[in-house]
This record gives structure tokens, sequence and C-alpha cells, in this order.
């Protein structure tokens, strides 16, 4: 319903407060209006009166009452001036421009004589206010102001020969000047209609801008958050909501966007530990399964190698059925290992021999497909403690690879190997980490750089969100899902338990920000920045080790390359890149073999260039 959106209320809401406060201010302009032109009128008036009465008073002390009855009449006939009077002491008309009126009594209870009369006798002194009154001769009379002037006793009136008066006598008379109002009343009104057509329109304006913006600034984008939200309910994550503000909305819009690729991992993710725990079943399945012929298969072929002792080129093709068929055991083993994540069974062994048996296995394969196999190894290459079965087939999978990505064109792919030194710092994973209370941080939900994250709770500003941690000691690129205030007080506590994580008195010593720590049990505790975009971290018992010794070898091919949307997910179980003509588990099983060994696997690769495979093993665990 339109009456329900959050932007209509507030254009209604502004638009009310608008018309109210566009109301009050035309009814206030109004009135002052009204006020200055009738205090106009009223000075004029005065001026008017004085003027009367200073322009009468030598004939008045002359007594030349003709002239004096002349010059109130012809001043009195001006078409801003109503009528002049002058009263006596008595309230007898003595002068007036309407001679119908001379010789007659005032009303002293009307209005010309009310301000003087109404204390119940005449007063000897009035302020410019009360000498002014605006009134109506009929009610449907146009208004009239009129102003009475005091004519007080002077010297000269009471020393006259021709017209003595007492000394003890203050006032004499009233001059009354009465002036219409019509002209100001008409100017009042069309000064109210002018403003209440500038009220009207301004509101209409205002009110039009307002919903303008208001539909730009609020209903626009809440309808996107609206319309996302109901993409998302619908089951489509890949929704995104444009990102084109820098308001608190373009936030919401990030955030939004940003829980939503969340959600998408996590719903992936759930789905990959579906068929992860498929693929346990699936495991211990095919272990039943195929030993057993596997078993007929080793034994059939052990029986027959020992009955042809005396011929050597069969002897080899028997024992290489021998090696293999133990190996396929193991296969079915190791992927079972894999669904349960078993430890290794490591021994020292020599890489570049274990390089050379998974050379023997493919070589056949490669060479049918055109795909020369160049080996340059290390001969001096330390040994590593490694489980020698699962190696071999990380070098099997990672031939096979290359050898399909090459294709029927032919090409080469090239391994090699090679030791050297590296510090803990961006090759170390975190695989354990905790609370003071002992609660685990480790997100396997949230993986950065495909390995599981670090989880703290952050709350800022009155905001309240997570920071998911590279559990690559030093690596960065750490998810900040609240934005912190350095300015602000912060807190950084555990998920489960709030306890805080912060490290009391310490500050990073490259932007001085504040710092989090947690432990890695039984290697110490771990310190790192809490601002965005600062990578500092501290991890001492590392740190003091010193430079690790590492192997490290290469698969490099000159196939068809891996696109780079692509080189995030390849390690995932049953992402595969070869369409159906792979199950997406060979780069799954090896990422689990070398991270079983703590070691590293990378790759660099170009669309139409070729791939390269980097995996670094520690030389000792």
């Amino acid at each position: 319903m339109r009456g329900r959106q959050i932007g209509f209320k507030l254009t209604v809401a502004a638009g009310v407060t608008v018309l109210v406060t566009i109301s009050v201010f035309a009814y206030i302009s109004s009135r002052s209006y009204s006020k200055s032109l009738l205090a106009e009128v009223e000075r004029h008036a005065n001026q008017l009166s004085e003027t009367v009465r200073s322009s009468t008073e030598y004939d008045m002390l002359l007594n030349q009452r003709e002239r004096i009855h002349e010059g109130i009449t012809r001043m009195g006939g001006q078409s801003s001036i109503e009528r002049i009077r002058v009263m006596n002491k008595t309230g007898t008309i003595i002068y007036s421009s309407d001679a119908s009126e001379i010789g007659q009594m005032v009303d002293k209870s009307g209005e010309s004589c009310y301000m003087c009369h109404s204390a119940g006798r005449p007063l000897e002194r009035l302020e410019m206010t009360e000498r002014t009154r605006v009134f109506r001769l009929k009610p449907d009379a146009p208004r009239t102001m009129g102003i009475i002037n005091p004519i007080y006793n002077a010297p000269s009136c009471w020393t006259a020969a021709c017209h003595a008066h007492p000394q003890s006598q203050v006032v004499l008379g009233v001059l009354d000047v009465t002036m219409p109002l019509a002209e100001v009343d008409k100017d009042i009104r069309s000064a109210r209609i002018e403003m209440i057509v500038f009220a009207v329109s301004a509101i209409f304006a205002l009110s039009l801008i307002i919903a303008i913006f208001v539909k730009r600034w609020v209903d626009v984008p809440v309808d996107e958050l609206l319309r996302a939200a109901q993409r998302i309910g619908d089951g489509d994550f890949n929704f995104r909501i444009p990102e084109n503000r820098d308001d608190e909305l373009g936030l919401l819009a990030k955030t939004f966007n940003n829980m939503t690729q969340r959600l998408s991992e996590a719903r992936l993710q759930l789905f990959q530990s579906d068929k992860m725990a498929s693929l346990g079943r699936l495991a211990a399945g095919v272990a039943h399964e195929i030993n057993n012929p596997l078993t007929g298969v080793l034994t059939y072929s052990s029986f027959l190698l020992k009955r042809t002792k005396d011929q050597p080129e069969l002897q080899e093709d028997l024992k290489v059925i021998v090696r293999e068929t133990i190996r396929s055991r193991e296969i079915v083993k190791s992927l079972l290992d894999f669904a349960r994540q078993s430890v290794p069974k490591k021994t020292e062994a020599d890489i570049n021999e274990v390089i050379g048996r998974a050379a023997t296995v493919v070589e056949s394969q490669l060479a049918l497909n055109n795909v020369k196999l160049v080996q340059a190894l290390d001969p001096a290459l330390p040994k590593a403690v490694v489980d020698a079965n699962q190696m071999q087939q990380v070098f099997i999978n990672l031939f096979v690879n290359a050898g399909d990505a090459i294709g029927p064109k032919g090409g080469t792919v090239d391994v090699s190997t090679s030791s050297m030194s590296l510090s803990p710092v961006g090759t170390t994973q975190i695989k354990k980490a905790m609370c003071p209370k002992r609660h685990n941080l480790i997100d396997n939900e949230v993986r950065i750089d495909s390995k599981p994250s670090i989880r703290i709770k952050a709350r800022s500003n009155g905001n309240e969100g997570f920071i998911y941690l590279n559990s690559m000691y030093g690596a960065g690129g750490h998810h900040h899902g609240i934005v912190m205030d350095a300015t602000k007080e912060m807190q950084l506590v555990c998920p489960e338990c709030s306890v805080s994580l912060l490290c009391p008195g310490t500050t990073c010593p490259d932007c001085g920000s504040a710092v989090y720590t947690f432990e890695i049990p039984s290697r110490g505790m771990v310190e790192g920045c809490t601002r965005k975009g600062c990578d500092w971290q501290r991890w001492e018992a590392v740190d003091t080790s010193g430079q690790k010794e590492y192997v490290e070898a290469r698969v490099r091919d000159n196939g068809c390359g891996i696109a780079s949307d692509q080189l995030s997910k390849i390690f995932e179980p049953f992402y595969s890149t070869k369409g159906q003509k792979g199950n997406g588990l060979g780069l799954a099983v090896i990422w689990g073999i070398i991270d079983n060994h703590n070691g590293t696997i990378s790759v660099e690769s170009q669309v139409g260039v070729g791939t390269t495979f980097i995996i670094r093993i520690p030389v000792r665990t």
C-alpha cells in the first residue's frame, strides 16, 4: 500500500511541517504588515491633527470664527479625511467640516469620547495610543480611524480680552480628526491574498521538492533493498544492490551485499559439507567394494611375479602392476582419510624420488597426448618428513591435470624442486585460536584464500558486527564486517562469551591503534592491529624461532590456463574447470594433503599462457 511506504510517510510528515511553518509565518507576517500600516496611518493622522491645531490656534486667539470654520471645512474636504471637528469643554461641537453637526452635543460614551470619559470625568492627559481608535460608524460600513487632540489652556487664553478662561482650567476643548481606512483595508486584503498565494505556492513547491528528494534518496534505495531481500528470499544469492551512494543507505547497500555474499558462501559451504558427508559414505563403500577385487589383483600379480623370475621384461611390468595396485588401495584409503581428516603417516622421504615415481606412472599417459614431462630436480634437495604415498598422489594429480589443460595439441609440463628458508610471516597458518575462556575462534564457514578464518565480534560507535582475520599469520587481507571508528571507544570480544580480546596498554607500532590478542594453545599469544588496512601482527613464539627450511616444488604447464574468477574456487570439493570430464576431487584432495603436512599450495595462471602450482612443504614439522 502506498500509504504504508516510508517515503510517503516522510513526504507527508515533511509536507505537514512545511504547511504549519509557512502558515504560521504567513499569519505573523500578515499581522505585522497590518499593524505597521495602521501605525503609519495613525502617525499621519496625528501629524494632521497637530497641523490643524497649529493652523487654527492664531484665529482662535483672535476669535475669528469664520476663518476657523473655513479652514476646517477646506481641510476636511480632502479625500483622505472623513471629518474634522472641534468640541468645547462641555462637549458641544463648535466647529466641524460637516456644518450640520455644529451646535450638537457629542455622546460622551461614544467612540470619540469614551477614552477621555471612561473614568466618569474627563482625563487631562492621554498617551498617543489612547487618543487613537478604530471603529465602524455602522456594522456594514468601512473601518474609520479617529484621533483626538486635547486643546490645553495657555496663558494667551486666560489673559485674552476676548474670551478669558480661568487659569485653573486645563483642557479648553478637543480637536477630533477621523480618517477612512477603506484604502488601508484594501491594501491589507491584497497583502493577505498575496501572502496566501505565496504560502500555497511555497507549500506546493517545497512539498514537491521534498517528494522528489525523498523519492530519490529514500524510496529508490529502500525499494532496491526490498527487491533485493525478496530476490534473496527466493534463493537468488547473486543479486547485488548498486553501491553508488556514499551515505548511510550506501553503506547499508554495501553491508547488504556483503551479507548476501556471506550467505551465498555459507550456503555453498553447507552444500559442500553435505557433499563431503556423502563423500565420506561413498569412500567407505568404495573401500569395502574395491579393496576386495584389488586384493585379488595384488595376489595374482604377486604370484605371477614369482613365477616369472627368468623373464625380466615381464617382471618389470608386473612390478608396476603390483606397485600401482598397492597405491590404488592407498588412494581409496586416502580418500577416506581426507573425508575424515586423518593424520598422514609421515616419515623422512626424498621428494625427488616421490616425483620420479609419480612421473613413471603418468609418463605413458602424457606421451599419448604429445605432452612431454621435463624434470629439473635439485640433487641437493634435503629430505622432508612427509607421507610419501600421499605426496606421490599429489604430484600424479597435478601431472594429469596439467596434461588435461594442454589437451591433444601437445605441450610441456615442467616440474622443478628447490630448497629455501622462509620467514614464518605469511607462511605459517593459525589452525587453533582461543579466547581467554578457551572458546574456539576458528570459523570454518567464512574462508579467506580458501582457509578457515578467525572470527571476532566487534562493537564500535553503536554498531556491532564481525571481523574475520586471515588465518595465515601476517598475510593480511582481513574481512571487516563493521566500520571501526578509531576516535570512538571500541570493543573486540569473543563471539561465544563476550570476554574482551583487546590488549590493554598496547598499541600498534605502525599506526598507534588498539591491539587485539588471542591464544594459540601451547604456542603463545598472537597480537594484531584493529585498524582496517593495517596488517601488523606479532606472534612471539613463531617470530623468535627464526626462518624455517622448506622444500618447494613447482609444476608448470603451457595449457589453456584458469580464469581469475575461478582461482579462488579450484580447491573446493566437487568444483571442476573441466566440465563433465572432472569430478572436482583432485585438487581438493591435494589441498587436504598439503594442509595436513603444514605446507602451502598456491597457483599462478594466465588464460592462454599456462598454469603454475607452487607447493611448499616444511622439511621438519
